[in-house]
């Protein structure tokens, strides 16, 4: 059964799918185009099943949805509003500091 999320899980779930750049670049791929996963996986460089780990993410999180056709799955954005979402995200100005806000950014790969 579908829901509609809240406001605040609607921008924690979005947080969630971008917090990991292999997710970001499956949604960008998604922007562009409803994909097959073993498209997506030659795209990205990646397994198929380290990619079906991250659309299971993406799927839970209610950014993308599987869409059946014949004996095959085509992933696809579940809203189009998606994809101009994350043009404003790219287009973003971030204020960032050059050096490493946190002291674990070198190990962790954040900030």
């Amino acid at each position: 059964m579908l829901t509609i999320a809240t406001d605040i899980d609607a921008l924690a779930r979005f947080g969630r799918a971008l917090a990991d750049p292999l997710r970001c670049r499956v949604l960008l791929l998604l922007r562009e185009a409803p994909a097959h996963p073993a498209d997506l996986a030659a795209a990205l460089g990646v397994s198929r099943t380290r990619l079906s780990n991250h659309l299971a993410c993406l799927r839970d999180c209610g950014l993308v949805v599987a869409v059946p056709v014949g004996r095959r799955v085509r992933y696809e954005l579940a809203d189009a509003r998606l994809g101009h979402a994350l043009d404003d995200l790219r287009s973003a100005v971030l204020a960032v500091r050059t050096e490493a806000s946190c002291p674990d950014a070198a190990d962790k790969g954040c900030c």
